[in-house]
């Protein structure tokens, strides 16, 4: 009995070693393929904006990803998605990892994540016509102020959470809250000081008045969570590109 007990265990062992064996990372797969996938929503400015006309991207993530397919001597290849499926894509296997993504406990439940490279502050903006009518953020969380926001983003998640008693009116992307307030369908919206800042160059957007700063979140890239290779190959490229000062100089080129 004690035998048969040891051979069942070696055999399950074995199995277990040989699966191991046979199951291939995504670097092998980028490798191989010669192609770097990654899913980019191409709405985030200034991470990653996509032209219609010639549907290609640029921003600090574009360059990101472009310098670790040139480092890993492959292709790269931008896959649109949209922030409610962004999880799912990695989850499924339609791209190797994303661009830029706020660290979350709800994702980090089916998705891996790069190390940090970059963090965010969350503000809520109004326009600059409407800036009197508010003051901190109690101000917005009243009835009959319209908050938008975008379906599948941690904005969606933080506005329901702050503003209970307002009127929360959430559109699908390509859409974005932004838009929303700007048509003068809405009131306020939410984003990260990064977006807000370009948002305030090109339109007439400003900071609700009396409010701080809300979640700070580390920022970095999804990845399959089970696939520890290809993770450990992409933090150690963050960790080699950290010292030699290339997230700082992109930095500097998005006004980050």
């Amino acid at each position: 009995m004690k035998r048969a007990l040891k051979v069942a265990a070696a055999a399950a062992v074995s199995l277990a070693l040989a699966g191991a064996a046979t199951a291939q990372s995504a670097l092998n797969e980028i490798l191989d393929g010669g192609v770097l996938k990654v899913g980019t929503t191409g709405d985030w400015n200034p991470m990653t904006l996509r032209d219609p006309a010639t549907n290609s991207y640029k921003g600090f993530d574009i360059d990101i990803m472009t310098e670790l397919a040139k480092d890993l001597g492959v292709e790269v290849e931008f896959v649109p998605t949209d922030w409610k499926t962004l999880v799912n894509g990695v989850v499924a296997g339609k791209y190797h990892m994303t661009g830029s993504a706020s660290i979350s406990p709800p994702r980090m439940k089916v998705a891996g994540f790069s190390e940090s490279y970059i963090s965010v502050e969350l503000y809520p903006f109004t326009t600059k016509d409407k800036a009197d009518r508010f003051d901190g953020y109690d101000s917005i969380n009243q009835p009959g102020v319209k908050v938008a926001t975008t379906l599948g983003t941690t904005f969606e998640k933080r506005v329901r959470e702050w503003f209970p008693n307002a009127d929360i009116k959430v559109v699908e992307a390509p859409a974005r809250g932004f838009q929303e307030v700007l048509a003068g369908r809405a009131d306020v919206f939410i984003t990260s000081n990064i977006e807000g800042s370009t948002l305030e160059a090109k339109f007439p957007v400003v900071r609700v008045n009396g409010t701080g700063p809300r979640s700070p979140s580390p920022i970095a890239m999804l990845l399959p969570q089970s696939d520890q290779v290809w993770i450990n190959y992409v933090n150690n490229w963050v960790k080699v590109k950290k010292a030699q000062g290339f997230f700082e100089n992109i930095k500097a080129k998005w006004g980050l």
